[in-house]
């Protein structure tokens, strides 16, 4: 049986780890209001047991609002009752959005009332996707119990309905989005308070960066090299063999007040037709800190039958220099609206590399994925610590990645657009996609959350600055 992701990466790599070697191709931020209008939810309740050996408390959560509410800001709390000296574990015995997608964690109240001192909170990730107005989770059968499994009581508990045996609105468990309470009653003294959604700290002052507004005339002009940057012409892959990535294919236009840099990837449905486009930092010296980027994903071509495998890029790379070198790093945000690589449908990748094989292949990587359109413009930030990867999705955690995955050397930052084959769509009629881009940002060595990364941009463009390299050769 073949192995469609390892197909996928196969291809990736090699291609991407030829480009890199030799340095020719490898491939205005807002901070989110806290809860939108329109943007509200209820919680449905019932308990599954009654007994003292584990509390299960079955929820649903409602989109009673008129707007669509990513799962991943919302918040949901169960208050109860602890029994003297407890820890308690949380579990999902079944859900309908997957347990892989739900989080469990436990809180403790800072005004303890007699039927609640300590809160299960149920948080979702990116995976979950979406609900649309009038739309539920399903069900989300949850239970949790005493670590030692010693016999507990629920009959104190502030949330418990021993009553509740089908699905109701209860009010005893609260809800919030984006850190704005929603939905419920919290017990006396315990209300949530509004998460502040402007930057609590502002981002920090100096530090070495890079910022680029994309404000040129065109793919020949002198300050693009000037800058650092590369249009790639040469030949190679990845994607359609026989393709040509066109330097004229990347243009420069402005968009209001901002200056916007657009890939465009054509096909007249082979390869000789096709045309890809890349544009990437000739230097490889950024590691740790921020990444940031503002992107446009397309799913339809300009004109013409869609349904090719496009695949739309922001990412960051080192050559390897053997194979399994553990000082190869990758962090990739990959797009296909029209799927790929095995998957039928539209599909965000982030992905944490480590190393590889091309042949026999192996490789050590970790991804976090949703399958759902992603077609305009979109936040898109990276950070590397001494710690973690974490990948940002406007403004909403997508994907963390652990310390396998840091970088040991320094890497260049890349922005590509290619077609991963022509089977996706066989017509010989011409069409092309786009792929913009607003701006790119890398703050050296410093952590920044998405909403310091819009006052930074805001910041560069309140004086008028369209570039700044601050950012010291890789020593």
């Amino acid at each position: 049986m073949s192995d469609p992701t390892r197909t996928r990466k196969l291809r990736l790599r090699a291609a991407l780890a030829v480009a890199a070697v030799t340095g020719l191709g490898a491939t205005a931020l807002t901070a989110l209001p806290a809860a939108a209008a329109g943007e509200t939810v209820t919680v449905q309740y019932r308990q599954s047991a009654t007994g003292s050996d584990q509390v299960e408390p079955w929820l649903k959560v409602v989109n009673t609002g008129t707007t669509s509410v990513p799962l991943s800001q919302v918040k949901v709390r169960y208050y109860f009752k602890a029994d003297a000296g407890a820890s308690y574990t949380y579990a999902c015995s079944w859900a309908v959005k997957g347990c892989a997608n739900l989080t469990g964690t436990f809180g403790t109240l800072a005004n303890p009332t007699a039927t609640a001192d300590r809160y299960l909170e149920v948080g979702f990730t990116a995976g979950a996707g979406s609900l649309a107005p009038g739309a539920d989770t399903g069900d989300m059968q949850l239970r949790f119990h005493r670590s030692n499994w010693q016999p507990l009581n629920q009959s104190d508990d502030y949330s418990f309905g021993p009553d509740r045996t089908t699905y109701a609105n209860w009010s005893k468990v609260t809800a919030t989005v984006g850190g704005v309470p929603v939905w419920g009653t919290a017990p006396a003294g315990n209300e949530p308070t509004p998460t502040p959604t402007d930057p609590t700290t502002p981002p920090p002052t100096g530090g070495a960066a890079l910022f680029d507004d994309f404000d040129y005339t065109g793919h020949t002009d002198p300050a693009i090299n000037a800058h650092g940057w590369s249009v790639r012409s040469n030949s190679g892959g990845p994607g359609v063999p026989g393709a040509t990535w066109a330097p004229e294919n990347v243009t420069f236009a402005k968009d209001g007040t901002n200056s916007i840099m657009n890939l465009r990837t054509s096909t007249a449905g082979t390869g000789e037709s096709t045309r890809h486009t890349e544009i990437l930092t000739r230097a490889t010296k950024f590691k740790n800190g921020t990444y940031a980027a503002r992107v446009r994903f397309s799913d339809a071509p300009l004109s013409g039958p869609d349904g090719d495998r496009v695949v739309q890029t922001f990412f960051t790379i080192n050559d390897l220099k053997a194979p399994m070198a553990d000082d190869y790093a990758e962090y990739d945000f990959e797009y296909l609206p029209n799927g790929g690589w095995g998957e039928p449908a539209n599909i965000l990748y982030t992905t944490s590399w480590e190393t590889y094989r091309p042949d026999p292949w192996e490789a050590v990587n970790a991804h976090s994925e949703v399958r759902a359109s992603y077609a305009g413009w979109h936040d898109l930030v990276v950070t590397v610590d001494d710690t973690a990867i974490v990948y940002y999705v406007d403004g909403q955690e997508f994907g963390r990645h652990d310390s396998r995955y840091l970088p040991e050397r320094p890497m260049s930052i890349n922005f590509n657009q290619w077609l991963i084959d022509l089977a996706g769509q066989t017509s010989t009629t011409p069409r092309a996609y786009d792929q913009k881009v607003d701006y790119v940002l890398h703050v050296k060595d410093q952590v920044l959350t998405p909403a310091q990364v819009a006052a930074k941009v805001g910041a560069y463009r309140s004086v008028g600055t369209k570039f700044e390299d601050s950012v010291p050769a890789a020593q």
